[in-house]
């Protein structure tokens, strides 16, 4: 990269804010110079000796490379070229992420945080529609995929549905796979996406920095019958996933539902997509 405008350095004179014109010229040298996933970047005192710009500026620049998934700043180490992010239909299908990334050639190992019978608190008794303190099982995993920490979920099963899973190692096989062996099939749900930034604990577990951008997922699925039989919150590492939706004609009518300030949705009829 070089100092001079012509080159495709910092022009001072340009309405472009000069944060804007480093981001570009980040994002040209990495396509120039053929550079790969995990590749180191100039650091920041190069970069700020390299256009005669400010620390600030340069953050700027990097931070909103990192925001939009190109770059990977790691604490002490420097700023490395990111992973492309992985496209995940998770959202408007019923299938989980191993199935998911499976099917993409992938692989998914979870880590079983804790599987175990616990009473159901209020918003998980909502969920199922059973009574508050009623047995579930509650499954909670750290979910890997290529060995990189992906999605930080809970799962809570009515407990005839979930005692099924008890003592069984969900590490690397599909909690959906399983319940079907056992007749268990969701056949329709509600699932939707919100932005939300990871706590300190939500960070450690996911291998980012408190305040990263995090796309938390929340999903009850139901049975022919319509009992419902899981529910879960998953929380998936900004900077990895996005979410991709396939449109048909025929899948034009959706239901819009509205959310009120208190977090409570209602259906407010149908809306062409």
């Amino acid at each position: 990269m070089s100092e001079s405008t012509s080159e495709g350095g910092i022009d001072r004179r340009s309405a472009a804010p000069m944060y804007d014109q480093l981001r570009q010229l980040i994002v040209d040298s990495i396509e120039r110079d053929g550079l790969q996933p995990g590749d180191p970047l100039p650091s920041e005192h190069s970069l700020c000796e390299r256009y005669g710009i400010s620390r600030t500026v340069v953050r700027q620049a990097l931070a909103q490379l990192e925001h939009e998934g190109l770059v990977e700043r790691v604490k002490g180490k420097g700023t490395f070229v990111s992973r492309p992010r992985t496209a995940e239909s998770l959202v408007h299908t019923l299938i989980g992420l191993y199935d998911d990334v499976e099917r993409r050639g992938g692989h998914v190992h979870s880590d079983i945080l804790r599987h175990e019978r616990e009473k159901a608190t209020s918003d998980v008794a909502e969920a199922l529609e059973i009574p508050v303190g009623s047995p579930v099982i509650a499954l909670e995993r750290l979910r890997h995929v290529e060995g990189e920490p992906w999605s930080y979920s809970t799962t809570w099963m009515p407990e005839q549905v979930g005692e099924v899973t008890l003592g069984v190692d969900l590490s690397e096989s599909s909690l959906y796979r399983l319940l079907a062996e056992h007749g268990i099939t969701a056949t329709d749900g509600v699932r939707s996406a919100e932005a939300t930034v990871a706590t300190h604990e939500q960070a450690r577990q996911l291998g980012v920095s408190t305040g990263s951008a995090l796309l938390r997922l929340r999903s009850t699925s139901r049975d022919a019958h319509g009992t419902p039989i899981e529910y879960f919150i998953a929380l998936h590492r900004g900077d990895r996933s996005r979410f991709e939706f396939q449109l048909r004609q025929e899948q034009s009518q959706a239901s819009l539902l509205h959310v009120d300030g208190s977090g409570m949705t209602s259906r407010a009829g149908t809306v062409s997509v």
